[in-house]
């Protein structure tokens, strides 16, 4: 199944891109700066503590233990104790503050690509398949959110580590020290080569399951039309087969993931057992404690914990930059149809409504409209006829902007509709669609859509007018009546005709009635 063309399925960018997503990534951290201060902190200092063991270990061994003095084992005992209690209080803040920043951000995250959808025009939703777009809104943003426990936070903790072991050896001996540097481009060179495979891999996963939320998304709102026809069968194979490539696409980046990860501890394990000969050596000739050795492979040792979880890191740093960019692709889309700079708002509205020469052509180049003119004087009917495809809905799609025309205007009251704020433009149109959706709440939610504050009397009038009333105070819960998704517990001509008093309950000066009223 293709991805929608308005946010198309990309291969992941280049590391230049990639490493620009990643800033962005990280750039929705500003607003919680406390929370990325305290992560940070406890990173810091869970890290240095657990850089002091070792020191202490050494210092147990040649001074404890060779002076034979209790007292001083004892004050060694208290501040390894206390030390990695410490690490303990400090690795437990670690973890509590970079869950909370990531919450956050996958909050701040939600709302920020919600509001920006519900910015974007008609054209972009027409392309758009939902499956994919509830994809991003919920698998992409999880994936951003774990990058920061299990992605940036252990990346910071791995550097630090890297960085202070290193800084010690070589103030402790300098041949092991440059034992333990020859692994290291090892390691670039095993970390580069899994980067470069596993990027891609991921950027597929996230695809794929967007294309899996779109086919069960499908097969659900259409149920009844996959019973009718008898097709479960074909569904739940279509459903199968794409499940499988979603499964196929993950266990390819966890094979790639997981095989990594022995690879480099191997290596880790080989600088231990050569510095384990060297540096025993080096204690036999004197030339070395046997503290200093101990202190050394533990510091050895140390350097395999960013290692073993290395290749998790590195998964969940790459699959945030894929989805980050399945994000960003969205978030970055302009909406087509927007105010003019210098808009104004349309009051005192008459309801004169005038099409000039107008012309539409879809983004595919199909062109449905040309020169259609009308003149609707206010308080005039205008019925509006045609064969099924000839451009009816499209025509009146055009009147409250859902589209802009390709030549001509319309006006209202002698104002360009592309003159108004979209705002007050749809808010003296009442349009009521061939298409009726209704939202999975109770009748009196469903009248009163529009009008946040309308009163009992407003939304029974609206029903009474729409015929509707006698039938809501038949049911046994009246107005309080629960309609179900999409108003599936309703007949096709009950919800054209509470699709009818959710409009007139906005007291339109202008109502558009688009084929609404086949069913009733």
């Amino acid at each position: 199944m293709a991805s929608s063309p308005s946010v198309p399925a990309a291969k992941l960018p280049p590391l230049r891109d990639s490493w620009r997503i990643y800033r962005r990534i990280f750039g929705l951290s500003r607003p919680h700066f406390w929370l990325t201060m305290g992560t940070l902190t406890c990173v810091v200092l869970a890290t240095g503590f657990s850089l002091l063991f070792p020191w202490l270990f050494a210092w147990v061994i040649d001074h404890g233990i060779h002076t034979g003095s209790f007292g001083e084992l004892a004050l060694a005992a208290v501040a390894i104790l206390v030390v990695n209690g410490l690490r303990g209080l400090f690795a437990y803040g670690q973890g509590y503050y970079s869950q909370a920043l990531s919450v956050e951000i996958a909050y701040d995250l939600r709302n920020e690509v919600y509001a920006h959808l519900q910015q974007l025009s008609f054209d972009f939703h027409d392309d758009a398949e939902t499956g994919q777009l509830m994809s991003r809104m919920t698998v992409d943003i999880e994936s951003v959110r774990n990058f920061f426990p299990f992605g940036f936070v252990r990346a910071i903790t791995a550097l630090l580590t890297f960085g202070a072991v290193i800084v010690i050896l070589a103030r402790l001996d300098v041949t092991l020290t440059l034992v333990t540097l020859v692994a290291l481009p090892v390691l670039a060179l095993l970390a580069w080569q899994v980067a470069r495979k596993l990027g891609p891999m991921w950027r597929d996963v996230q695809s794929q399951t967007g294309d899996l939320s779109t086919v069960m998304q499908e097969s659900l709102s259409g149920r009844r039309v996959v019973l009718s026809f008898n097709r479960e069968g074909f569904e739940h194979e279509k459903f199968m087969t794409q499940n499988r490539r979603v499964r196929d696409a993950q266990m390819s980046a966890m094979r790639l993931s997981a095989w990594n990860q022995p690879l480099m501890i191997f290596v880790l394990n080989v600088v231990t057992v050569v510095t384990l000969g060297i540096g025993g050596v080096a204690v036999i000739q004197h030339h070395l404690t046997l503290g200093t050795l101990g202190s050394v492979m533990l510091y050895v040792l140390l350097l395999a914990t960013p290692v073993r979880v290395f290749g998790f890191m590195m998964s969940w740093i790459l699959r945030a930059i894929a989805s980050g960019s399945r994000l960003f692709e969205v978030l970055d889309l302009k909406p087509t149809i927007k105010d003019a700079p210098d808009a104004v708002a349309l009051t005192n509205v008459q309801g004169h409504v005038q099409f000039a020469d107008v012309a539409f052509t879809y983004k595919n180049g199909r062109t449905v409209l040309q020169d259609i003119a009308i003149d609707a004087k206010p308080g005039q009917i205008v019925a509006i006829l045609g064969a099924t495809g000839s451009g009816k809905s499209t025509l009146l799609s055009l009147l409250p902007r859902f589209y802009d025309v390709t030549a001509g205007s319309i006006q209202i009251d002698g104002h360009d509709v592309r003159d108004l704020t979209l705002t007050s433009l749809r808010r003296n149109i009442g349009l009521v669609l061939q298409d009726v959706f209704l939202f999975n709440a109770t009748i009196r939610e469903n009248i009163a859509f529009g009008v946040d504050d309308a009163t009992e009397e407003a939304i029974i009038a609206a029903a009474k007018v729409a015929r509707l009333h006698d039938f809501i105070m038949s049911l046994p819960d009246g107005y309080e009546t629960w309609v179900g998704e999409r108003g599936v517990t309703l007949s096709g001509g009950q919800k054209q005709r509470l699709a009818i008093a959710r409009t007139l309950l906005l007291d339109p000066r202008i109502l558009v009635l688009d084929d609404s009223t086949s069913s009733v």
